[in-house]
């Protein structure tokens, strides 16, 4: 990957990139492989932009895609593993963050479905629900409700009513 297309074309969307990638993951490591990843499928896939969408549209979508498909790939792998050797939840490792109440707000988020954490993600970075849709695949009038339920959900796990 050519310096200047880092420089140009994804350090002005790491800050996005960061908290999409802190989302998906639990620790320092697995949030540097994840971001590393993101990266190098942008500078792979960067030919196949077309222009449809904004270039931060395009980036967004591609990191959620990378993000959850990475998740996926770690919980077929945990299947595939006696889990009888393995903790329900990896708390012994140092967390990529220290923030108490950031750190526990990426908790709640952690616990959400996949989806879910990419429209909330894309709510708090303050993106219109016409522009999650189209990140996320989805119709903008969906987006409301489901950034109500969320909001809901997070709060309960906030406040410590739901595991």
């Amino acid at each position: 990957m050519s310096n200047d297309f880092y420089t140009s074309s994804i350090l002005p969307y790491a800050a996005m990139i960061i908290k999409i990638c802190r989302a998906y993951t639990n620790t320092q490591e697995d949030f540097e492989d994840y971001y590393q990843e993101v990266c190098l499928q942008i500078w792979k896939s960067r030919n196949n932009f077309r222009g449809q969408s904004e270039w931060s549209t395009w980036v967004y979508r591609l990191s959620l895609n990378v993000s959850m498909t990475l998740l996926k790939k770690q919980k077929n792998n945990r299947q595939h593993l006696d889990s009888g050797y393995l903790p329900s939840e990896v708390s012994d490792e140092p967390r990529a963050f220290t923030e108490d109440a950031l750190e526990q707000l990426y908790s709640a988020i952690r616990q959400l479905s996949e989806v879910d954490r990419g429209v909330i993600l894309l709510y708090l970075e303050e993106k219109s629900y016409q522009e999650i849709a189209e990140i996320i695949g989805t119709n903008p009038n969906n987006i409301g409700v489901r950034v109500k339920r969320i909001k809901e959900r997070l709060k309960k796990l906030l406040d410590g009513k739901i595991n």
